[in-house]
């Protein structure tokens, strides 16, 4: 008989688990994409059946997923969904967990993994239970572990973690899950760059300006205080959403397309990041905080937790070198919007007048990670029976267009599958979470320093961010591009 496969998911009464784990493993079950004798062990400190925890889940799948695509086939996924009450924090809850695995997988190999849908601060005791318990063992099958962002709060604490992670499990093992890498553009990124051979003889410092990069959300920190009042911008979002990005968009072609060889590449990426400096850390950043942030429940009154960063880094290899790439985010913006602006140089010799007042539109390529997955090339052409007038046009590319009857796969949908096939190709490996750490920890610290004493820039909801940012392009010659796929033509 074949080997059972067991997800054991630790901290599955949160949002993680019943908005985004379940809806994921049960689209791939729909699809047939589950190994035979997939089992699903939910393990939390409440106490609950399991049969009170199928109904739990099936009402927020439907909220996630529609009641329509969810009441099909729901009735032949929810045998495979089991709950068992444990307090992970205890040492002597993990050989009673053990044996409800075995229980489920009988007296065949088994292959499991186990997903850290946890509070950050539970991992260490977590790994370490799991080790004393015996679980890591491979035992005729194979075992992995699903590791949840943030992974560690600084470099010191990363080393603290993967040490922990080391001794139990082997790093071919670890599975650091960022669910940005899952995300359908992402991966078209690659393909627009190593499946066309029109973008790599323009795809470096000769031709490419500078690299803008964004993510920005038009809400606010809603009921996350907890977390983000101890996290901030940078730790939530520049450490490894961003900079991810970031090596996407600046790594050589890898030899082929496996997962070491990827995350070789992008680890000299950042290996030739130009360490930041603290002290001078005004030079090349800026933090805010959006107008109302200390009303937030949960925000002290005299918060100095920043909801807005932008950052300028260099690469200083030969492809990149004086090719600045700016990195932005922030929370309560103007859009709820993901996308890389990479800007072409203009030509160095303009044989046509531009008007006065207006100014020539250098060609730009965008790839927009959400919400409305594309590309787009803008380009100059001539405007009809008007002389030698010039006008920005455009060539796009929307996943909803083309693709508009199969949907855009979710990134949890993804990166399960993968984490179960042993495709490490989209998860972070730890030299590079750890580089990642060494880029942003001194803007953390350079900047605490300074804000010890004094609140931050403030901008208005629904704005792209304080003044400040603008001021950090401005310096330099250039502008913001402010939600460049929201405004092209169609």
């Amino acid at each position: 008989m074949d080997s059972a496969t067991t997800i054991v998911i630790f901290g599955a009464s949160g949002d993680l688990t019943s908005h985004k784990l379940i809806p994921a493993l049960y689209e791939n079950f729909v699809k047939k994409r589950l190994p035979p004798r997939t089992q699903i062990l939910g393990i939390s400190r409440t106490p609950m059946s399991d049969e009170a925890f199928r109904k739990r889940l099936l009402s927020s799948s439907s909220e996630v997923l529609g009641k329509e695509n969810v009441a099909s086939s729901w009735s032949e996924f929810a045998p495979s969904v089991h709950y068992y009450a444990a307090d992970v924090s205890k040492e002597a809850s993990y050989p009673l967990i053990e044996q409800a695995v075995r229980e489920l997988e009988g007296s065949n190999p088994s292959r499991r993994i186990y997903y850290l849908a946890l509070a950050p601060e539970l991992y260490l005791h977590t790994i370490e239970y799991l080790g004393k318990a015996g679980m890591a063992r491979p035992d005729g099958g194979w075992r992995r572990i699903i590791i949840e962002k943030p992974f560690g709060r600084d470099l010191t604490s990363t080393r603290v973690l993967n040490q922990k992670l080391h001794a139990v499990f082997d790093e071919s093992q670890v599975y650091r899950i960022d669910h940005y890498l899952g995300k359908e553009t992402i991966q078209n990124l690659l393909v627009l760059r190593f499946a066309n051979t029109i973008f790599e003889p323009v795809w470096n410092r000769n031709f490419i300006e500078h690299v803008q990069i964004t993510v920005a959300e038009a809400g606010g920190i809603g009921s996350r205080a907890g977390y983000y009042e101890t996290a901030g911008v940078l730790r939530d979002v520049f450490q490894n959403h961003l900079l991810q990005l970031l090596t996407l968009i600046a790594m050589e072609i890898p030899s082929r397309f496996e997962a070491n060889t990827l995350r070789d590449e992008k680890v000299k990426v950042l290996d030739a990041v130009r360490l930041p400096k603290s002290d001078d850390v005004e030079q090349y950043s800026v933090l805010g905080q959006y107008q109302g942030y200390h009303s937030e429940s949960g925000v002290a009154p005299d918060s100095r937790t920043p909801t807005f960063a932008a950052l300028r880094l260099n690469i200083d290899n030969w492809r990149w070198q004086d090719v600045p790439f700016y990195l932005r985010s922030g929370k309560a913006m103007a859009a709820k919007m993901s996308e890389a602006v990479i800007q072409f140089r203009c030509p160095p010799h303009m044989i046509f007048d531009v008007p006065r007042g207006e100014t020539l539109h250098c060609n730009q390529l965008v790839v927009t990670v959400q919400p409305d997955e594309g590309i787009h090339l803008t380009f100059m052409t001539k405007v009809p029976d008007a002389g030698m007038k010039l006008h920005e046009s455009n060539l796009y590319f929307h996943y909803r267009d083309s693709y508009e009857k199969i949907p855009v796969l979710d990134s949890y949908e993804r990166l399960l599958l993968d984490a179960i096939k042993g495709d490490a190709s989209l998860f972070i490996r730890q030299d590079e979470i750890e580089r990642a750490w060494q880029i942003i920890d001194p803007v953390i610290e350079g900047w605490s320093a300074r804000t010890a004493s004094s609140l931050l820039p403030q901008y208005p909801r629904g704005s792209w961010g304080p003044a400040e940012a603008d001021a950090l392009l401005k310096q330099e010659g250039r502008s913001w591009v402010n939600g460049a796929s929201l405004h092209h033509d169609r």
